[in-house]
């Protein structure tokens, strides 16, 4: 895994994760947990090691992150929307994880935020169990955390300078040489003069919305999409690119 890069001053992207330093934050998004399971209802036959791997990628970016900015815990890590996969119910893969998961996180970080998604239309007894919050966005200093999936109240951004957002599942595809990967990335770029970012989906399964093939989901971006740019933090961290010179054939 590559080290870090900061994409704007203090705000880090590592492999899937973000971390604020000023506020001292953790930022993950889109875990979907129970994905699996509800793919195999549908007749698609997916292994279950996706938690696994989840939480091994999240401790050697944690690990990572630690290392490089010095530091022992998080003020508050904040899952930024859709910790759970199903919208009517909470199945059994998500109760056994999703607990998994927070008690994982808490392990790290002084409080744990979890911001609500549009799948997570029941997350409170989830919530409940290990007391945490959930919040319809939150707000720590200048930074705005909400999930993407619809425009926020005009009093919510309007003392923050950046909006963060998930939602879009955000990917690109990059070529190399023969060889074209599609790579799972963070967003950069403004929104109603403030600076918006976007969190790629943490979900293993997932291969993410692929902005050159796609249009947008999130009414955060829509046609200004091409304004953006992509990072791609994986086995290496790859220079910004500018999504204008890659979606032109869908816009």
């Amino acid at each position: 895994m590559s080290g870090g890069i900061e994409m704007l001053r203090g705000c880090f992207a590592y492999d899937l994760c973000l971390y604020l330093k000023k506020p001292n934050i953790l930022a993950i998004s889109d875990t979907h947990i129970g994905y699996e399971e509800a793919l195999n209802k549908q007749g698609v036959l997916i292994p279950r090691f996706q938690f696994r791997d989840m939480l091994l990628r999240l401790e050697k970016a944690i690990a990572q992150i630690q290392r490089q900015q010095h530091i022992k815990s998080f003020s508050t890590i904040v899952i930024n929307g859709d910790l759970k996969h199903e919208f009517g119910r909470i199945s059994e893969q998500e109760w056994r994880h999703t607990l998994k998961l927070i008690d994982f996180l808490l392990g790290y970080g002084n409080e744990l935020v979890l911001v609500k998604g549009n799948h997570d239309t029941i997350l409170g007894p989830i919530a409940g169990k290990r007391k945490v919050k959930i919040e319809e966005s939150h707000t720590a200093g200048e930074f705005l955390f909400i999930h993407g999936n619809k425009i926020p109240d005009v009093k919510a951004l309007k003392k923050v300078k950046t909006a963060i957002i998930g939602h879009e599942h955000p990917a690109v595809s990059i070529r190399e040489g023969v060889r074209t990967e599609l790579f799972k990335c963070f967003l950069k770029g403004t929104w109603k003069r403030k600076h918006l970012i976007v969190l790629p989906s943490f979900n293993p399964a997932s291969e993410g919305h692929d902005l050159m093939m796609e249009l947008p989901i999130s009414p955060f971006l829509g046609d200004s999409v091409t304004n953006f740019s992509a990072y791609v933090v994986a086995d290496k961290a790859y220079p910004a690119i500018a999504l204008r010179s890659l979606v032109k054939q869908v816009y």
